[in-house]
């Protein structure tokens, strides 16, 4: 049974940095693109960023380019997202997916507020 569990969200100030990480089981990690999506409070889910099934080709979102790095670690079935110069309008939940599907854990919940 595929499980994703994301975790490293938390409370940060405007400028900050967080790093994501999304534990993965159940399933051949190496062999699928992965992708993060968020969803803002009152909003749908937005894709964000996204990486091919060996760690190349990442791709992002305009709103999100330069700051955020998605990677990953096929040996530790686990994917990232580290998070830089953090704004109030990057507060959301943050959910990996494999490409294609929709995100199957719980998230992790990400506020950026002075």
């Amino acid at each position: 049974q595929v499980q994703l569990v994301e975790s490293g969200g938390g409370l940060v100030q405007p400028g900050s940095s967080l790093r994501l990480s999304c534990a993965a089981s159940g399933f051949t990690f190496s062999s699928y693109g992965m992708k993060w999506v968020r969803q803002a409070p009152g909003k749908g889910l937005k894709w964000i960023s996204g990486i091919n099934s060996g760690g190349g080709s990442p791709t992002y979102a305009d709103s999100v380019k330069g700051r955020f790095t998605i990677s990953r670690d096929n040996a530790k079935n686990t994917l990232y997202l580290q998070m830089n110069s953090l704004k109030p309008e990057d507060t959301a939940v943050y959910y990996c997916a494999r490409m294609g599907e929709l995100p199957k854990g719980q998230g992790t919940q990400v506020t950026v507020s002075s």
